[in-house]
Parts: C-alpha cells; structure tokens; sequence
C-alpha cells in the first residue's frame, strides 16, 4: 500500500470517528434536554387539563384570568375514581389490586389499552372508542355541607379524524349542563373545528342531561337540543355519539344515580336531625 493510499485512509478514519463522537456528544446533549425539560412539559400538560376543565365548568375565562387563577380554582375540586360498572368510589383496596398508587396521576385514557384495567365494547361502540376504563376519574366541586355543586366529566370519542377529548360539566341537581370544553381533536380546521367556539359551546349550557324517564335527553342533531355544525356531520354526529354513550348506563350515569341517591340521604338525614331537635326546643319553651 502506498503512502498515499494509508494518509487517505486515515484521514477517512478520522472524519468517521469525529463524525462519530459528534453524534455520540449530540445524542448526550438532546437526551439531557428531553429529560431536564420533560417535568416542566408534564407541568404544563396537567395546566392545560385543568384549565379546560374549569372551562367546562364556567370557571375560566381564557380572555381574562391567569394560570394561578387555574391553580386556585381547580384546588376546590376533589379528584375521585369511580368504577363506571357500580357507580361507586374505587375503594383502597381495588386501588392497590389495580397498582394505582395515585389517584391524580392516573390515565384512564392508557388504562382502557390495558385489558386487565379496561371493558371491551365489542361491537356495541356507537363511540367508536374500543374499550371503556374500569375506573374513570370525577372532578367534584362541593359546597361547604358536601354537597356536590359541579361534577365534571371526561369524554372522549371519535369524530371525522380521530379521537375528540373533552370535559361535560353537570350542575348540583346532576342533570342540568353546566359547560362543555374540548381539549385535544383532529378536526377540520373552519368546519368540525367549530366545536372548540365559544358561540357553539354556550349551546350547552342548561340543557338537561337526561329526561323525566332517566333517559338520555342531551344530544346533536336535527330535532335535538344542539344544532349540528354546518358541513360537519361527520363531526356534529361523532360528538353527540360519545356524549350520549358517555351519559348513558356504560358510561357515567350509574355514578350520577349514586350520587344522586347520596346526596338525597344527605337531605334525608338533615330533615330527621331538625325533626328531632324541634321536640327538645318545644320542651324546654313550655317549661320556661
């Protein structure tokens, strides 16, 4: 080999190795960066959650208040799981069998991906979602007695383009629509986008959830409550699908029964204690 033919190959040699510990170094560099900025991404995720529930709620005005209101209003909620077969508050014991050792950071969303955490639909999917969660979680906003006065709901379903994800807000009497919100879609920009407008949105509010009967009276649509979106069918449809599922016995209205029925014994057990008292108060008035 000539001396010509070894300083070539060396030098080949060399501007492969720098190449390679320039990758090496690059590599090392975007990894720090990913994971240094990855809680501060988390934090901002959980921030924008929370703000589109509020929304849902009327309790953010995006045009007015600030990410510490965001903070402040959202800390009056209570963060629950449910298991959406019984309507009942997940016990500790279902918790630890299930390994959720947190309730706040739970993700229902990557538990009903979960065979052994979620319910297969099969066929019966009008919400085109595969698989319901067998614990969902419930964001309740209670009075100073412990009464709830919002419950807010996640949704989700599929639309034209994929998945929508969103929040139905119920006020006290756990019928009437307080807001609705979405926070991640797919939608056509100017057409099944719509849904995000304020102006769509306000639709919503004080509409009942269901009527007389029990059954599910909200939806989208000709001859119901809100108009579908004009040159979104696919869309308006796909919304009024996932919110009626959702509202319906394999979603959250077994929770909204036993909830209903809680805080009527709440009642109930105010009542019987001032019907008791009024004996003593009537006694002693006589004996004075």
């Amino acid at each position: 080999m000539s001396q010509q033919t070894k300083k070539s190959s060396n030098s080949n040699m060399t501007t492969i190795m720098v190449a390679l510990v320039l990758c090496l170094v690059c590599s090392v560099m975007v990894s720090a960066v990913a994971v240094g900025l990855k809680s501060a991404q988390n934090k901002n995720k959980l921030l924008d959650l929370n703000k589109n529930i509020l929304v849902a709620a009327g309790l953010f005005d995006p045009d007015k208040d600030t990410n510490a209101d965001v903070e402040k209003r959202f800390a009056e909620f209570d963060v629950k799981l449910i298991d959406l077969q019984s309507g009942e508050y997940v016990t500790d014991e279902q918790l630890a069998a299930a390994d959720i050792s947190d309730v706040n950071t739970y993700d229902a969303d990557q538990a009903s991906k979960n065979k052994a955490l979620s319910r297969d639909l099969g066929d019966d999917d009008p919400a085109r979602i595969g698989a319901t969660p067998k614990f969902a979680k419930v964001y309740i906003k209670s009075d100073a007695a412990g009464k709830p006065e919002l419950v807010v709901l996640p949704i989700h379903g599929y639309g034209l383009w994929g998945t929508i994800y969103g929040f139905l807000t119920l006020e006290g009497d756990l019928n009437t629509i307080k807001g609705i919100s979405w926070y991640a879609h797919k939608e056509t920009p100017g057409l099944g986008a719509r849904i995000e407008e304020k102006k769509w949105r306000d639709q919503w509010q004080g509409v009942p959830a269901y009527d007389k009967q029990g059954d599910v009276f909200v939806g989208v649509g000709k001859g119901k409550p809100i108009d579908g979106i004009s040159g979104a069918t696919i869309t308006s449809r796909g919304v009024n699908n996932l919110v009626q599922f959702w509202l319906g016995d394999r979603g959250y209205k077994p929770f909204l029964e036993h909830l209903r029925e809680g805080s009527s014994n709440t009642k109930a057990t105010a009542s019987t204690k001032q019907d008791l008292a009024a004996p003593t108060v009537s006694t002693v008035g006589e004996e004075a």
